[in-house]
């Protein structure tokens, strides 16, 4: 939990003002969600997606991206191969905003 509390942190001092935060009900979330309430009430409005809605989650379509097209077929020799493969797959996703917007479209998201 300490990662998140940090990685949000990070966040709000980037963006400032309050942040809209959408994620799914995975107890880390919804503790850091009980932390930042308490302690910084002003900084974050924490949103939740349905139920099992992998739909909803344009983060669901990173992974199939990454899992069914760039890494289709790979198979890893090592860790490290494997860690550096999915990093480049995730540069790849990063480096298409046209693709990343897709995403967002696909759940009916506006950005």
């Amino acid at each position: 939990m300490l990662d998140l509390k940090m990685f949000l942190t990070q966040i709000h001092r980037y963006y400032g003002g309050k942040v809209v935060i959408l994620w799914d009900r995975l107890p880390t979330h919804m503790a850091t969600q009980n932390y930042f309430e308490r302690e910084r009430p002003d900084w974050f409005v924490f949103e939740y997606f349905p139920s099992y809605s992998p739909e909803l989650n344009p983060v669901e379509q990173c992974w199939n991206m990454m899992k069914n097209v760039s890494m289709a077929n790979f198979v890893p020799m090592s860790i490290e191969h494997l860690k550096e493969k999915t990093l480049d797959a995730a540069k790849n996703l990063n480096n298409d905003p046209k693709l990343l917007a897709e995403f967002f479209h696909h759940a009916k998201l506006k950005l």
